[in-house]
């Protein structure tokens, strides 16, 4: 069975996900695939627009990263380097699609998927769809242009969301800017057919309804109030003051993740926010996860929450108040000769 099938169907260029019993993970080869594709379809002047689906009941849950683990483990971190440089040029390819492009987010869109269903125009959510940052939770930081969404959403939403790994309901990434449309899930077929037929984006307009409250933007004060420290470990401090319901839930859910990856985080969404580009983003990006599981927390991160879930890392730092400047400055700092080249790889 194909991983991915890659088409052209009527008016669209159609890309469909098709590893529904992984959740339709991305393993290296589908990313190069989508590389090609997107190549061949910038100045197709048949292809009108683009259409990213998966099948199942999942978009994408994230990338394939047991192969980058077991490389990992045995001290061969270039696989791990190779996978995220060509996944990293195809999500700078995709955001920089010169036409539209609909997405539509069922069921989980996580980490890798986010990098393939959420740099596009028309991303549809529906009454399934749950979307999340979760990287900090196995080591790692939000990438795949992630920082570059969360750096973009309203107030410190971006701290909040990639720092606590939260899941976002459709209304939520809706309002923290991973979505754009809310369609219910039993009109997508008719909705794909007619974009399929006439390649006519305004039928996304057109099928769209409200997706009621955001959760999200209902705690929007307390997020602004506490995650917009310079540090996380003024983030924290400031929870820390607080004996509040939402304080008590935020400090329960970074306990979870990995507490160099939650400052790493921090400092990352910082950057980019203050240069929102998305080839400054996967950049800075890169410099974090090049590094991740030699000098990080990935491989212990993976081994505990994919491979034993066991759920009892052995982080490298016992919590929050023993990381200290210079243990996140190294990962964020340049590369050098092994910086990611998506400046000549892309012109």
């Amino acid at each position: 069975m194909n991983d991915i099938y890659i088409r052209r169907d009527g008016a669209v260029g159609r890309i469909t996900l098709n590893r529904p019993d992984a959740l339709n993970a991305l393993t290296h080869q589908m990313c190069l695939d989508i590389d090609a594709a997107l190549v061949g379809w910038a100045d197709d002047p048949d292809i009108k627009m683009l259409l990213i689906e998966g099948e199942g009941r999942s978009f994408c849950a994230g990338g394939d990263i047991t192969e980058m683990y077991r490389a990992g483990l045995a001290g061969d971190y270039a696989y791990g380097q190779k996978f995220w440089r060509d996944e990293y040029r195809m999500n700078a390819r995709l955001f920089e699609f010169p036409k539209p492009v609909a997405s539509f987010l069922q069921g989980f869109t996580m980490g890798g998927g986010v990098g393939v269903g959420c740099h596009g125009s028309h991303r549809i959510v529906g009454e399934t769809s749950k979307i999340a940052m979760p990287e900090v939770g196995i080591g790692l930081v939000p990438d795949v242009g992630g920082s570059l969404l969360l750096a973009q959403a309203p107030g410190r939403c971006g701290e909040y969301l990639g720092l606590t790994a939260d899941r976002m309901t459709p209304a939520d990434a809706l309002h923290a800017g991973f979505a754009d449309y809310f369609v219910p899930e039993d009109r997508w077929k008719a909705l794909k057919a007619a974009l399929v037929e006439t390649g006519d984006w305004t039928a996304v307009d057109a099928a769209a309804t409200d997706a009621g409250a955001s959760p999200l933007a209902a705690t929007q004060p307390d997020i602004d109030e506490h995650f917009g420290g310079e540090t996380f470990g003024d983030i924290m401090r400031s929870l820390d003051l607080d004996d509040g319901e939402f304080s008590h839930a935020a400090r329960d859910k970074l306990a979870r993740n990995a507490p160099l990856s939650l400052f790493c985080a921090t400092q990352l969404i910082h950057r980019v926010r203050n240069r929102p580009q998305i080839r400054f983003a996967l950049d800075q990006e890169y410099r974090i996860t090049a590094r991740a599981m030699q000098h990080g927390d990935f491989i212990e991160g993976i081994r505990a929450k994919i491979i034993d879930r066991d759920n009892a890392p052995n982080w490298r730092h016992a919590d929050w108040r023993a990381v200290n400047a210079g243990d996140v400055h190294p990962m964020l700092a340049p590369l050098g000769a092994d910086a990611l080249t998506l400046e000549r790889e892309l012109t």
